[in-house]
């Protein structure tokens, strides 16, 4: 991994969208290469944790920033299709279908399940559609914070692979799935990707796909405010515990967490979340 330096907050306050004083879990795709009549180059999608929650996108021309938020946030609430409400949505991240030209959102609500909507244009969402939910892997409480990636996992028939924090007898762990489209078809492995003991933790989450040298990783958080790495495989055969690749530096108030990751211009960048649980802000950071 390279070496992340943080470079500067993504959003600068005050937002029109702030109800709660507390972002969390950032989202970063370049959306230049796909739509036209784009707001800017890259699309950064974040969310408050803290009930109501909502997801939110911010936009600038380059992965330094600046962000400017989006006018019409959030640009999806906590009032479900057909009535109805959860306490809060939170968690987005957003996937390119090339095969549909759609943007898939997905993001938890209640923290039991995670749902997915669909865009055209990255800014307007619709068809709000659980996929993933605690009935789904016997024994775990809590399904969410997923990523979703195109990586096609050897026999498995799937395009697209889902990785996520569940809680199993207390303790978070990174989980697994796959679907043949990122929409629909969902299969969800019943056993951990990745577990916290070997890395010393009691736990684990904000899961983000890594692939580079030939293999494939998952970059996540732990308890202790630090974020690791371990190799997991193209077929995700093997849980290689690697160790830490990014600590917290003084602005980041003991706490790093929720990679994602980009690269503009030959140079790498990782968005993240920073500061305590429930008062956390978005950063950026350039890598070398």
């Amino acid at each position: 991994m390279p070496t992340y330096t943080y470079l500067r907050d993504a959003l600068t306050l005050p937002l029109r969208y702030n109800p709660t004083g507390e972002f969390i879990f950032p989202c970063i795709r370049g959306v230049y290469d796909k739509i036209s009549g784009a707001r800017g180059r890259y699309y950064l999608y974040y969310a408050p944790h803290e009930k109501p929650g909502g997801i939110c996108v911010a936009w600038a021309n380059s992965l330094a920033g600046p962000f400017t938020e989006g006018p019409a946030n959030p640009v999806i609430d906590n009032v479900l299709p057909g009535g109805g409400t959860v306490s809060h949505v939170s968690s987005p991240h957003v996937t390119w279908d090339y095969t549909t030209r759609q943007f898939f959102l997905y993001y938890h609500g209640e923290n039991t399940t995670t749902r997915v909507a669909r865009s055209k244009d990255g800014l307007t969402f619709t068809d709000e559609t659980p996929i993933l939910s605690t009935r789904l892997v016997p024994g775990l409480t809590e399904t969410s914070y997923a990523r979703v990636f195109e990586h096609a996992l050897p026999g498995r028939g799937n395009r697209f692979t889902m990785v996520y924090m569940g809680v199993l007898a207390g303790r978070r762990r990174i989980y697994h799935g796959w679907s043949p489209n990122g929409w629909d078809q969902w299969q969800f492995s019943q056993t951990p990707l990745v577990n916290p003991e070997p890395d010393g933790l009691t736990d684990i989450s904000g899961p983000s796909l890594v692939s580079r040298d030939g293999t494939t990783y998952v970059a996540y958080h732990g308890n202790d405010g630090k974020m690791r790495i371990t190799e997991v495989g193209n077929g995700f055969d093997r849980e290689n515990h690697l160790g830490v690749f990014h600590s917290p530096v003084a602005s980041d108030n003991g706490r790093t967490a929720a990679p994602s990751f980009g690269t503009d211009g030959g140079v790498p960048y990782m968005f993240y979340e920073a500061g305590p649980r429930l008062n956390a802000r978005i950063c950026v950071a350039r890598g070398a």
